[in-house]
């Protein structure tokens, strides 16, 4: 079986959207083996980033979906508290969406801010920022630039 790495920047592009669905992936592993393999870094951190955005827009549509009825059935999570909880979230929740790329809790911030029904564009632009930052530390810490 081919293995994303040797797709170059395609297998790049879809685990760092994979990585940013509800997946439990690492496009940090991806993308260190690419650069290590000669790949350009700044290309693989604007393949990465782009791919993980994508994808945590896809996890904000996800959230769009989302229904308060489905909360309280299946998490037991009152609608009064629900409705609260939006009025907060809605007001000041859009810049949460930079924080999307911290793990495990980054694919929650992604789906609650379409769940919630913060502002598109003002989400899409948070969360690039914290994409881009996330792959270019990640370049920087781990020695990857050239």
């Amino acid at each position: 079986m081919l293995g994303l790495t040797e797709l170059g920047y395609l297998g790049l592009f879809l685990a760092s959207f994979l990585a940013a669905t509800v997946v439990p992936f690492s496009s940090e592993v991806i993308f260190s083996a690419m650069v290590y393999s000669g790949l350009d870094p700044w290309t693989c951190v604007l393949v990465a980033t782009l791919g993980n955005w994508l994808g945590g827009m896809t996890s904000y549509y996800v959230g769009l979906l989302g229904k308060i009825e489905w909360i309280e059935k299946y998490f037991h999570i009152k609608k009064e508290k629900m409705e609260s909880f939006a009025v907060r979230i809605q007001k000041h929740g859009d810049w949460l969406a930079f924080f999307s790329f911290v793990p495990f809790i980054g694919d929650v911030v992604a789906v609650a801010t379409g769940f919630f029904k913060c502002n598109w564009w003002k989400v899409a632009i948070y969360m690039l920022v914290g994409k881009f930052l996330r792959y270019v530390v990640w370049m920087y810490f781990n020695g990857l630039f050239m």
